[in-house]
């Protein structure tokens, strides 16, 4: 492709826009690559499969401390790692024969494994405490409507029974349910529970196709970034499967991996077709536009996918198994996209190259149709699915017939930049910058004014939606027994040379009489004969996740057991799953901030290599931090306060113990992706004119409209996840598309135009003895761009035959 300036060949000049250059150049060697990757990690994802696992080994914990205690002295209990229960109702009553002997069928088939027809466990790993033994009878409910007619059996799980084994184990238990008249059995806890993938991200796909067709008036330049995205996540996916199998990855880690997947794919894409289309209407071919294009936005996709990915990999520093998996599996889903982004599109360009500018009527309609259609999907209408997805069909056949839906739509000629709304927004801010800063401020400290209040912990199974078997178990558990026996606590004794059994008693009965106790089982020897240590089962008055439990667990540990053990040697720890996610909740808020001054220290580094100044890397470090911290503030007030929580089907509660960390890494990557788009252009601007307060307004008016559009997509593509049934999933969806609206609005419409009119020629201010020994790195391109690439005579390419128009 020739520079029709020069009559010469454009050679790139820098790595990615070499890269690009050789996608555009061999796009069907490019695309043959890339399909045949994508088999490759699908099929290895198929026949390796998946082997999810949070199973979470506390450092230095109390209840870490415990379950080595059960799994050296109760190993035949299988107490050592996750836990469930398997509750059952019957109308004639418990003790009924034929309900005792089917129970007792099911039991025996859990504990060997549900073996297949040669004797081998297909669900080995599960040890079941039946109510009908002597350590279980304190499992069937004595008092109350359902005294009787309610029990559970307690399910104790191996340390090495991951997450998709312990799920499998719990469909097992429904399917295998013995088919007595009036007995209800029902799986719960959520170490049985299936997970259900969202499907609410076809949501924000179809939104993403009406703001990528405003944005861009164009059908084909809408379909690229939607389908690097798809392209993206599809690999990120595949991926973490295979991963799963090296790293403890949970099995919600394809959900975050699905939903930024798609946020930073379509965002990374859009940023480059937008660049690649001003470079058309600059007069360049579509192969120097597309060079242009990844040597400017190429450069700063880079730039922003590493800072995501090192954001997320700061995970690493909390130190727990599966928090790293879950870190290294959407950062690599996030991996996979940038690097989509840079080879896949311009691969795409080279087939569609001027027609990303041709939208043509049929394109429109049947774009909309599709819309409709993976709107359906996404709020779970199947009829509209099949209308849209038919209409879309019919409208594609009826184009040939029908002339006029062939024409091209026009196009109005673009405004100057000087003449658009968000260059007389700048100007405005500008004028009264003080009064802005202020302003923008103030808003954000008091939406984060609650994260004062804020309490971390863990949301109990009585936040699953009411139609899952998991919700049922809870809610019958509460009714019948009272809502602690839904997170009890194991009370582990180690005796000392000279303690007597009388010391153990003293034990459980100081146990009993703790207020806030519901109940504690009798002591359950190891064995019989010689006891090596014993074992409590204690009941809390309160439910797992409420702030009462937490407080027992320090008053038993603090106060309660010292004192009873008081002159003895009995070595007492009390764990169990309630405990375990107390201590871990405690571990991730002592190691919270060590991970965000981490990742804060990296960010401001990473951006003073980057635009060279002191003061850009410093506000961008606060103002990301003060609108993170106001996503915060209204995830307290309205998850745990409960402010309008009605409004989206939730119960108020803890946050979740990992929403901080998660959302931190995430948004702060992604508001460094806008930053740095944002910065970028301003310092172009600068560097062109000297003027910095000219620069401002044409950089923000150069990219309000790419951003807006980005950040609007990410909105739904996050807000659609509220939709989902699940609690977190609405805690991450909301914490994420309110975070990034934040930062898209507040921020870089309000806060950045206003600061950087204050600080002027200052905002560029490095030390000279800084600026020599920081290293360089150019997400701007060379010379911004704007000149021609390097240019070397080469033979025209050959003609290729042109894909059919949208």
């Amino acid at each position: 492709m020739r520079n029709p300036r020069t009559n010469h060949a454009v050679v790139p000049s820098g790595l990615v826009a070499r890269i690009g250059a050789w996608c555009y150049d061999h796009r069907k060697a490019a695309v043959g690559i890339w399909l045949a990757a994508l088999i490759v990690v699908f099929g290895a994802a198929g026949a390796i499969g998946a082997a999810y696992d949070a199973s979470t080994d506390i450092p230095d914990s109390e209840s870490a401390d415990g379950f080595d205690v059960l799994e050296q002295y109760f190993a035949g209990l299988g107490a050592g790692g996750a836990s469930g229960t398997i509750v059952f109702r019957a109308a004639q009553g418990i003790d009924d024969p034929a309900v005792t002997a089917g129970m007792e069928e099911l039991f025996a088939t859990v504990n060997a494994g549900f073996p297949d027809e040669n004797g081998n466990p297909r669900h080995p790993g599960a040890t079941v405490v039946s109510p009908y033994s002597e350590q279980g009878e304190s499992q069937i409910a004595r008092h109350g409507p359902l005294a009787g007619q309610l029990a559970y059996a307690q399910v104790n799980l191996a340390a090495d029974v991951d997450v998709t084994e312990s799920a499998a184990l719990g469909k097992a238990i429904s399917d295998h349910a013995p088919a007595v008249e009036g007995l209800e059995v029902l799986p719960g806890g959520t170490a049985l529970a299936l997970f259900e993938p969202p499907a609410t991200e076809f949501i924000g796909l179809a939104f993403a196709i009406v703001v990528l067709i405003l944005a861009f008036g164009s059908v084909l330049a809408m379909g690229l970034p939607i389908a690097v995205a798809l392209g993206g996540v599809g690999a990120g996916m595949g991926l973490i499967v295979i991963l799963s199998n090296v790293f403890n990855i949970p099995d919600f880690t394809t959900f975050l991996g699905v939903m930024i997947g798609l946020g930073v794919g379509i965002d990374y894409a859009l940023f480059i077709v937008t660049r690649y289309r001003e470079g058309l209407h600059a007069g360049r071919s579509p192969r120097e536009a597309t060079i242009t294009a990844m040597d400017t936005a190429g450069r700063a996709v880079i730039f922003a996918g590493v800072t995501v990915v090192v954001s997320l990999l700061g995970l690493l520093l909390i130190g727990i198994g599966w928090v790293t998996g879950m870190g290294i599996g959407v950062s690599v889903t996030v991996l996979v996209t940038m690097i989509t982004s840079i080879t896949l599109l311009p691969t795409l360009l080279g087939f569609v190259r001027e027609r990303a500018e041709v939208t043509r009527w049929r394109g429109l309609i049947v774009a909309g149709f599709v819309a409709v259609a993976l709107f359906g999907i996404g709020i779970g209408i199947p009829g509209l699915t099949a209308v849209g997805a038919g209409l879309a069909a019919l409208a594609l056949l009826v184009s040939f017939a029908v002339r006029p839906l062939r024409q091209e739509v026009p196009h109005g000629a673009p405004k100057p930049v000087r003449e658009t709304l968000a260059y007389r927004w700048s100007r405005t801010i500008q004028r009264r910058p003080w009064l802005w800063v202020i302003a923008g401020t103030t808003l954000l400290l008091v939406l984060a004014a609650p994260v004062l209040g804020l309490r971390l912990g863990f949301s109990d199974e009585g936040n699953y939606a009411e139609d899952t078997s998991t919700r049922q178990a809870y809610d019958l558990l509460a009714e019948g027994f009272g809502a602690g026996f839904n997170g009890p606590f194991m009370i582990t004794v180690v005796p000392g040379a000279g303690d007597s059994v009388a010391a153990v008693d003293t034990l459980q009965r100081s146990l009993a009489e703790t207020p806030g106790v519901a109940a504690v089982t009798p002591a359950f020897p190891n064995r019989p004969a010689a006891a090596e240590a014993y074992l409590f089962n204690l009941v809390p008055a309160t439910a797992p996740q409420d702030e009462a439990t937490t407080e027992l667990v320090e008053t038993l540990r603090d106060d309660v057991i010292p004192a009873a053990i008081a002159g003895t040697a009995l070595d007492v720890k009390v764990t169990g799953t309630a405990a375990a996610n107390i201590d871990f909740t405690d571990f991730l808020a002592r190691r919270t901030f060590v991970f965000f001054g981490a990742v804060l220290g990296l960010s401001f580094l990473l951006l003073m290599m980057v635009f060279r100044s002191l003061l850009v890397p410093l506000k961008a470090v606060i103002m990301n931090v003060l609108s993170i911290g106001a996503a915060y503030g209204v995830l307290v007030a309205i998850f745990q306060w409960g402010w309008g929580a009605d409004l989206i089907g939730i119960d108020s509660g803890p946050i979740e113990a990992m929403a901080p960390l998660m959302l931190f890494a995430i948004v702060f990557g992604l508001s460094m992706d806008y930053e740095v788009f944002l910065l970028s252009r301003v310092r172009e601007e600068y560097d062109k004119t000297g003027d910095s307060a000219g620069a401002v307004a044409d950089g923000l008016a150069a990219t309000a409209r790419v951003i807006t559009a980005a950040a609007a997509i990410m909105v739904v593509v996050f807000g659609s996840f509220m939709l989902e049934d699940d609690r977190v999933s609405k805690l991450f969806g909301l914490g994420l598309a309110l975070a990034v609206l934040l930062d898209a609005t507040v921020v870089r419409m309000l806060l950045v135009p206003a600061t950087m009119e204050l600080l002027g020629d200052k905002n560029w201010w490095m030390p000279a003895w800084l600026d020599r020994i920081v290293p360089k790195l150019n997400v701007e391109g060379p010379a911004h761009a704007d000149a021609p690439a390097d240019v070397v005579d080469e033979p025209a390419p050959t003609f290729e035959p042109e894909l059919i128009d949208a």
